[in-house]
């Protein structure tokens, strides 16, 4: 079954439940997802990955809406709570993330394969990782242990 069709079940279990939240949250997916599939750039299926990339950039767009908004009113805004369900919930449909330790132990395998050594690899190591394990790996803490790593080997 496609993340599109999950999104489909579980929100006809949410309208049948009554339940807004949940609702509101994949209608909005399902609208990011449809302005994807008509985007003059889109071209081929949407796919798992595609539906994925999609979930992100609305996950990102909460964020930073949480951020801004707390900047203005502080954590009182009613927002707020909507948002963190939103990322909370939606999380949930994408594939899990690599550990901290999985992360070390690829890292440390991929300095070994390209010969890295000092800060000035790391966009290279990042770069090895982020090509193939994009969807598996925390970009930011990414970044903060190849650092760590390079350092040590610099």
């Amino acid at each position: 079954m496609t993340i599109e069709e999950k999104l489909n079940q579980e929100l006809v279990k949410a309208m049948k439940a009554r339940d807004q939240k949940v609702t509101d949250a994949i209608k909005m997916v399902k609208t990011k997802i449809a302005e994807k599939r008509t985007s003059v750039d889109f071209k081929g299926q949407m796919t798992d990955e595609v539906v994925c990339e999609v979930i992100q950039a609305y996950i990102r767009q909460l964020k930073k809406g949480i951020e801004e908004m707390k900047q203005v009113a502080g954590d009182e805004h009613p927002l707020l709570q909507k948002y963190r369900f939103e990322i909370e919930y939606l999380s949930g449909f994408l594939p899990k993330k690599m550990s901290e330790e999985e992360m070390r132990a690829l890292i440390k395998e991929k300095i070994t394969a390209l010969g890295a050594s000092g800060k000035g690899s790391s966009g290279k190591v990042m770069g090895a990782i982020m090509k193939e394990y994009k969807d598996k790996v925390d970009g930011a803490l990414l970044r903060k242990l190849v650092e760590e790593e390079l350092e040590k080997t610099g």
